[in-house]
């Protein structure tokens, strides 16, 4: 029944015929979306690979400099959203991120970006900030030095006031007086209207803060290791 121009298909009907054509059209759909599954893949497996090898990296650098690395892990695509959300990324022109690590956090901001904003990365751990070189992003500028000398390495690069400054460094472990002098860099560099969003593990930053810059608001990222709490300050337009 159908001869050479058919072929089954099982249903739990029974065996059903289907025209050559249509046998034909289904398995070039078939293998298109096999074909679309199988690179979905391969660009899931390149990515966890690429993060897998940002975390030992990550590690490598806490056990370098303690105190100047917040965690021992990289921070989760849940984290990295609600930076880019806090910091109101998409709008931003100029933003500075401070203690990007291995560039987790960097690459989430410049997927955010404008085409035509600049990122400035300081990375106090020169392996870090060697790292962050290979991203290949021209609207990257990275920088090896102190968060303290915010004002001028905006000007040697060029870079206008920040309408947003990110900080993952840890402010619990730094010395009081060089978590002072960055706060007050960022206080006397950010643009009007721009801010200052801090994810930290411990409170230090809010009580360094809070006579600074006054207070701020408060959220906490559970979905993290460990969860982070974000520190969010505004500077007036006037």
């Amino acid at each position: 029944m159908g001869g050479k121009d058919s072929v089954f298909r099982a249903s739990g009907k029974g065996p059903t015929l289907l025209p050559c054509r249509a046998v034909g059209a289904h398995r070039r759909v078939s293998s298109f979306h096999s074909g679309t599954s199988r690179v979905m893949l391969e660009q899931s497996e390149s990515e966890t690979r690429k993060r897998g090898g940002r975390g030992l990296e990550f590690f490598r650098g806490f056990l370098r400099s303690p105190d100047q690395v917040g965690s021992v892990i990289p921070s989760s695509r849940f984290l990295e959203r609600r930076l880019v959300q806090s910091a109101g990324i998409t709008d931003a022109t100029c933003v500075v991120e401070l203690g990007p690590g291995t560039g987790g956090t960097t690459r989430a901001l410049l997927e955010a970006m404008r085409p035509d904003a600049s990122l400035l990365t300081i990375e106090l751990d020169a392996q870090f900030a060697e790292m962050l070189n290979e991203i290949g992003d021209p609207r990257l500028f990275s920088h090896h030095g102190s968060a303290a000398d915010l004002g001028s390495i905006l000007a040697g690069h060029g870079l206008p006031q920040p309408d947003a400054v990110v900080s993952g460094i840890p402010f619990s472990t730094m010395p009081r007086a060089i978590g002072t002098a960055v706060i007050e860099a960022i206080r006397d560099h950010l643009a009007p209207g721009g801010c200052f969003v801090a994810y930290q593990f411990r409170g230090h930053v809010g009580r360094l803060g809070r006579p600074i810059l006054g207070q701020p608001e408060v959220e906490l990222e559970w979905l993290n290791v460990p969860p982070m709490r974000f520190y969010r300050w505004t500077r007036s337009l006037s």
